[in-house]
């Protein structure tokens, strides 16, 4: 009887050992100290509520103060610099030896747009992992980026490593839109602490389709951003007694011919290398307008096929858009006053005046007025750098070999538009390849595997850009 349940035990054994691989990669433990690091860093990051209306960075940022300490660094190469209430700026460095290269720096933001319980299905300021996904807000925009930061920072002050030159590691505030923006604070302020030959920054990854990889985008420019107030107005009266001249029937036909008009296509050298090298990836008629376009930006056949697809539409112009109505003041009296927000997202070459005069233009009416509503910031494009990009190609390769690196131009912006302007380079890379994440939305999340590839993409990456170094 005990031999028969000794043989029993034994067998069973021998079938946990069989099927154990497999149930390791469906629970996507982390395969390194490190991956398990930055999973720990993602957690608490998450579940630390850094949102605009009730949230606190400052509290995140002391947060990761205090990793790197515990890690080694010293107090003075670790600074929390708080901007505002409940706001904080981590700038944290790695001191390099004397070269006389300038530093290089890694810069993600942690707050994050606003979450509500009863939006989500999954509590959205706890971390979940399920089925090999992450969930929680944040994990795709920005604190995935921020977690590998503090853990490259961590991991080499583990190793010992010297780089040739310093690196900086930033996490800053309010890059979602809050009114005190930590680069921009960090820049006046304090410029020394963040000055670089050029950062590394979010808006970058991999491009993944159908499951499969098929790109690995560099961000090297962003779209500026330009708000209009489209108003008109009249004396109003009774609606029992209505006439032609109303405010909103009015703004309702500015609209419609904004609605129908497309700027005319204006690619730059980032826009041209981003179509160029993405049209053998896309491929059939749509990578046929890609080389179409580049050959001959005048292509009106190649423009009206790049169009159908909303993104491509994105980057062969600048677009404005309707977003916000309000109108009237009674329900029984004619309208007096009517108006429409139209955001503009305007090309890194183009003006905001050229804009509004084409605005002007296209609804030609002289009772409806456009009005700019603040000042577009300008975002110059970052040069590709042969030693950066190369650097990037290579490491890529050696990860995903046969996948190329596109240079890219987001059509929304990013921190990078300050420092840019300051005069310091600003690429978006991340060795990341994320499907749909879900960010500013419901259920944000990211893939456990793909955020450990992007970890090891990224440390490579810095070790390259930085070193030799010493150990």
């Amino acid at each position: 009887m005990l031999r028969r349940a000794a043989g029993r035990l034994l067998m069973a054994l021998a079938l946990v050992a069989l099927t154990a691989p497999r149930v390791v990669a469906q629970t996507q433990i982390p395969r390194s100290r490190w991956d398990s690091l930055a999973r720990d860093l993602l957690r608490e990051l998450v579940e630390t509520n850094t949102s605009q209306s009730s949230g606190s960075t400052l509290a995140a940022a002391q947060a990761m103060a205090a990793r790197l300490k515990a890690a080694g660094f010293p107090d003075s190469d670790v600074v929390v610099l708080s901007n505002a209430p409940r706001k904080g700026n981590l700038i944290a460095r790695i001191h390099g030896r004397a070269t006389g290269q300038q530093p290089i720096m890694l810069l993600a933001h942690i707050d994050v747009v606003e979450a509500k319980a009863e939006d989500w299905t999954l509590p959205p300021f706890q971390f979940i992992e399920k089925d090999g996904i992450f969930y929680g807000r944040g994990t795709a925009d920005d604190k995935d980026e921020a977690a590998v930061g503090t853990t490259l920072f961590i991991r080499m002050k583990q190793e010992h490593y010297v780089p040739d030159r310093d690196i900086i590691l930033a996490l800053t505030t309010d890059e979602e839109g809050g009114p005190d923006n930590g680069v921009e604070w960090l820049l006046k302020n304090h410029p020394a602490l963040i000055n670089a030959e050029y950062a590394l920054n979010e808006g970058g990854g991999g491009r993944v389709r159908e499951g499969k990889k098929i790109a690995h985008d560099v961000q090297a420019s962003e779209k500026k951003v330009q708000n209009f107030r489209i108003e008109t107005t009249n004396p109003g009266g009774h609606s029992s007694q209505p006439v032609r001249d109303n405010a909103i029937t009015q703004l309702a036909a500015a609209l419609v011919k904004l609605g129908g008009f497309d700027f005319p296509v204006h690619l730059n050298a980032v826009t041209e290398a981003s179509f160029r090298r993405s049209a053998d990836i896309v491929g059939g008629e749509m990578g046929a307008a890609m080389r179409a376009i580049v050959a001959n930006p005048g292509d009106a056949a190649a423009a009206r096929k790049l169009s159908e697809d909303k993104a491509y539409n994105s980057i062969l112009r600048t677009t404005c858009v309707s977003t916000m109505l309000d109108g009237g003041h009674a329900t029984n009296a004619l309208p007096q006053r009517a108006r429409a927000n139209v955001n503009c997202r305007i090309l890194p070459d183009e003006s905001p005046a050229d804009v509004q005069a084409a605005l002007e233009r296209v609804i030609g009416d002289p009772k409806v007025t456009v009005t700019p509503v603040g000042e577009a910031r300008n975002s110059p494009p970052s040069p590709l750098t042969p030693a950066l990009m190369s650097q990037i190609e290579r490491i890529t390769s050696d990860m995903w070999p046969g996948i190329s690196v596109v240079p890219t131009m987001s059509t929304g912006a990013t921190d990078g538009m300050y420092l840019r302007n300051a005069g310091i380079p600003t690429y978006g890379v991340s060795g990341e390849f994320y499907p749909d994440t879900g960010a500013h939305g419901m259920n944000e999340r990211i893939p456990a595997q793909a955020f450990y590839q992007g970890l090891e993409f990224m440390y490579r990456l810095v070790k390259s850009l930085t070193g030799p170094g010493v150990t």
